[in-house]
């Protein structure tokens, strides 16, 4: 059957800004699909207890006042979405997030900022998985694709609509009909399990960075240097 017919967790966070251990977390969704179509979601407002900038405001909606005024407590979403996020993950359920290495490095830094228990602690010491990225799975299979690779590109590409970018709940719900899609058009990608898929994306991951760093010095670019770990990124130093 696939696993891109049974249940998968959607699942997007939008930020106070695009650095993944700085930023903070502004709303997050998490989504039950099954066969492309939505059965349950999760929806979380922070407040995330600094001002949120301008230009991260003009891209998700959420201001700082209305963050303050109706927004939980940075601590309480963060633990809320990462225990849900494991109990998934424990059964061995996939999640499904677009360019997961920034979500789940921003939730791990969000955890570790609170003084919160990391993923891989209510893993037992597990790695948080299966892990399914539409981002690094389109670029390892159409590689030489021209334009560009972000949700809403990829969307277009594989035919999947897109109602509210950069509404965690849209984008969430997106990211897993489009693993859907990804599935259908690459059969040998359907094809393996959630937990070989995740293998292999590491893999691919590494590759891509590998490559990308190469073409930044080839560009003089050398001081430039590329995390080439997926899909959870630590700080230098931290169990990786």
């Amino acid at each position: 059957m696939g696993w891109h017919r049974e249940l998968l967790i959607g699942f997007d966070l939008e930020t106070t800004g695009t650095d993944p251990r700085e930023a903070r977390i502004v709303t997050g969704a998490v989504i039950e699909v099954r066969a492309g179509e939505p059965t349950g979601r999760r929806e979380w407002l922070a407040d995330p207890g600094v001002p949120i900038p301008q230009d991260a405001v003009a891209v998700h909606g959420i201001s700082t006042e209305r963050a303050a005024a109706e927004g939980r407590p940075a601590d309480q979403v963060a633990d809320a979405i990462a225990g849900v996020l494991t109990a998934y993950w424990k059964t061995g359920v996939p999640v499904v997030a677009y360019n997961a290495a920034f979500d789940l490095t921003l939730l791990s830094a969000e955890l570790r900022r609170h003084g919160l228990p990391s993923l891989r602690d209510r893993l037992g010491g597990a790695d948080p998985a299966p892990v399914i990225d539409p981002y690094t799975i389109d670029r390892s299979v159409d590689r030489y694709r021209r334009g560009k690779r972000n949700l809403e590109a990829v969307c277009t590409e594989y035919g999947v609509v897109l109602d509210a970018a950069h509404d965690a709940t849209a984008d969430a719900l997106a990211a897993a009909r489009l693993a859907c899609a990804i599935a259908v058009r690459h059969p040998g990608v359907a094809a393996l399990g959630p937990a070989e898929l995740h293998r292999r994306q590491i893999e691919w991951y590494a590759a891509w960075a590998a490559d990308f760093q190469a073409f930044l010095r080839r560009k003089g670019d050398a001081s430039a240097v590329i995390d080439g770990t997926w899909p959870l990124r630590e700080p230098a130093g931290e169990r990786v």
